[in-house]
């Protein structure tokens, strides 16, 4: 168990001390697979998903499976959750069967009910509110490019949403600096502003909220956006690419950032829309190996929290 809590819902209920105890695991296991392979043997992971995945259902299934346990996909369109079984009954009766279950979905407080009424360990695997096993895969890349958390500046261009919410709260609490830039109204909730202004205060993060994203990259050491229109806003897409004009991350943008810059995505990208081909596929751009790291990561919250 981590800090004594049975479930990882969000970064900010860990201390530094804990969630950096987490990253270096993850690296450990990701140079050292041999070693952790029987950790959680026999051990059986369920997979919710009411939200559809590419990185998150591999990268859990397989590590998982490199730690020796199992993991069982459940679609909501499967299972009766789905079909309007309350929380609290799907979540005491999986109990019985699993020993861990991770859930994508939409609403941070199903997740939060689901944790509350169950007795085996939650994993939030993506709310729309919050995406922690994302954040941390992010800073063990960062950890392993630039050698330290500890005041690098990290600049988010984009939509206020759950990425830019958990890499907030997290750089914060690392004592990273931090940087926002989004058009008007597509802000960081004043909520999630004030708790990562608190956790800046305890550990001496620098933090900016902008709405102008040359302002929000200058001198950054990792420069990071997401798509602009996130799953289930489809019928916003026309309105948006029309707001997000001049928020692209392209060639211009990163001439206010640091020479040696690192470009990050938690991905999948539209490119030629929130960032440029050249970007994404140039020799700044390290968005394949964050995305790899969702797997030791993982495989390091899974081993802590089932053990």
């Amino acid at each position: 168990m981590l800090e004594n809590k049975k479930d990882f819902l969000d970064t900010v209920d860990f201390s530094k001390q804990t969630l950096l105890k987490i990253i270096e695991l993850g690296s450990r296991m990701k140079k050292n697979k041999a070693k952790y392979s029987s950790a959680l043997k026999n051990k059986k992971l369920g997979l919710i998903f009411e939200k559809s995945s590419t990185r998150t259902r591999v990268s859990f299934e397989a590590g998982i499976y490199e730690l020796g346990g199992i993991a069982m996909f459940l679609s909501s369109r499967d299972i009766q959750i789905g079909r309007g079984e309350p929380i609290k009954d799907t979540a005491k009766i999986l109990s019985r069967y699993l020993d861990a279950v991770m859930i994508r979905t939409f609403k941070q407080e199903d997740v939060e009910e689901f944790s509350k009424e169950a007795s085996i360990p939650v994993i939030n695997g993506l709310t729309d509110l919050l995406h922690p096993c994302q954040a941390m895969a992010d800073f063990q890349t960062i950890l392993e490019k630039k050698g330290r958390i500890e005041e690098i500046r990290l600049a988010f261009i984009g939509d206020g949403h759950n990425m830019a919410n958990s890499l907030g709260l997290l750089a914060s609490a690392l004592g990273a600096h931090f940087s926002f830039a989004s058009p008007k109204n597509y802000e960081i909730s004043p909520e999630i502003k004030q708790k990562i202004l608190e956790k800046a205060k305890a550990s001496g993060s620098q933090v900016l909220f902008s709405n102008d994203p040359s302002e929000a990259v200058k001198d950054a050491d990792i420069v990071y956006t997401d798509v602009w229109t996130s799953m289930d806003q489809e019928k916003e897409k026309l309105e948006r690419l029309s707001h997000f004009q001049g928020f692209q991350v392209n060639e211009e943008l990163v001439r206010n950032a640091k020479k040696d810059f690192h470009f990050m995505h938690c991905l999948p990208a539209h490119r030629g829309e929130e960032v440029s081909a050249g970007i994404m596929d140039g020799p700044h751009s390290i968005v394949v190996d964050q995305a790899e790291n969702r797997l030791h990561v993982q495989k390091a919250i899974l081993a802590l929290l089932m053990k």
